[in-house]
């Protein structure tokens, strides 16, 4: 009995095996995921790009609580709408203004980046600048060198 109950199994599963496979995987793909698909695949190849005139800004020597501000300029070099969704200082002494509205492809924007002077020497912060870029940040940085003001005589002057 158990021979007979074996052998039926054996040719279940061959029957089984048989009929399923006949179906080929060719004409089992719908026509319209292929074109959806297609299309999908097309938009995440646009994307915008940003394109910095300079990534750097050198303010130079500066009096200490002077304050000071550059423009970084960039063209969306991509081909789709570049949008800044966030733009954020290494410090709380640099604050950077970025473009509110859409930069359209081939289109200039401007991040517009205020430091008050504090510090002391050599100074460097960098703002990260979030978008809907491939990388989905940019980095630009500022310098100066900070000097203290001069120190007065806490006498009398003869």
């Amino acid at each position: 009995m158990k021979r007979i109950t074996t052998i039926f199994s054996l040719i279940a599963v061959v029957a089984l095996t048989s009929v399923s496979c006949k179906d080929k995987a060719s004409q089992k793909i719908v026509a319209d995921n292929v074109e959806s698909a297609v299309s999908r695949d097309e938009a995440d190849k646009k994307v915008p790009v940003m394109t910095f005139e300079k990534t750097e800004h050198d303010f130079g020597t500066i009096q200490r609580g002077t304050p000071q501000e550059t423009v970084f300029t960039f063209t969306n070099t991509g081909n789709a709408p570049l949008i800044i969704t966030d733009a954020k200082s290494s410090c709380g002494c640099t604050v950077p203004n970025p473009p509110k509205e859409p930069i359209a492809p081939g289109e200039k924007g401007e991040l517009l980046v205020k430091f008050n002077g504090s510090g002391q020497n050599q100074v460097t912060k960098t703002i990260t600048v979030t978008a809907n870029t491939a990388k989905g940040s940019e980095i630009v940085r500022i310098k100066a060198f900070v000097q203290a003001p001069e120190a007065t005589p806490a006498g009398p002057v003869k």
